[in-house]
């Protein structure tokens, strides 16, 4: 992909975030269903469109707020509900829950790359740029959703392995909200982002 981030590449990389999103976010929902919990269902969250997906504040206002203020831009999605009491097999159900949507992202990467790989060379550059665009999101999206903090994904296989004291530490995390958020972004990511962002380019390098 060309080193200048041109307009077509900005819509292309919005359009790409909000389908990803919209994938990650049915699935997790999808899967919930599956296991015995129609909480999304009963919402109307089990969609695949991802304007139902969004919050005001964490996807809309906070990453431009972070822009505004030179920091990296995080875009957060509205988690899709489910009822943990509903679900089969307790908390290991959450945890396929919780993996449904990296994996689901990994898996729109690959397919990507291969259709890239199969037929790129007969693609038009701008069509090149594009998928790779989507290839480069969708590793993103699930390798940071992977990170076992709380409310992230990958919390839930951690849960689901912990012992309860920890369970309990990881609740009172996760029912920080905002807040935590918050945290995260300025306290820990600046100290987990350079290996995020390693792990981010391996796996894209390799797809790609």
């Amino acid at each position: 992909m060309d080193a200048n981030f041109t307009g077509v590449n900005l819509v292309a990389f919005i359009v790409a975030l909000l389908l990803s999103v919209g994938f990650h976010e049915a699935m997790h929902g999808f899967a919930a269903y599956w296991l015995g919990d129609t909480t999304a269902y009963d919402q109307g969250r089990l969609t695949l469109n991802p304007l139902k997906h969004l919050d005001l504040f964490t996807s809309i206002l906070l990453p431009i707020v972070l822009v505004l203020a030179g920091l990296p831009p995080f875009f957060i999605a509205k988690p899709v509900p489910f009822n943990p009491s509903r679900v089969k097999y307790d908390e290991f159900g959450a945890a396929l829950i919780g993996l449904a949507g990296p994996l689901t992202n990994f898996a729109l990467a690959v397919l990507a790359a291969v259709f890239l790989r199969g037929i790129g060379g007969q693609l038009a550059t701008p069509i090149v740029d594009i998928l790779q665009i989507f290839v480069i999101v969708n590793v993103a999206i699930g390798v940071f959703n992977l990170i076992p903090f709380p409310p992230l994904d990958g919390s839930r296989v951690l849960y689901a392995f912990a012992p309860e004291p920890l369970q309990k530490v990881m609740y009172q995390i996760e029912s920080g909200g905002l807040i935590t958020i918050m945290l995260f972004i300025f306290l820990l990511f600046p100290v987990l982002g350079p290996i995020i962002i390693k792990i981010d380019n391996n796996i894209i390098n390799f797809l790609l």
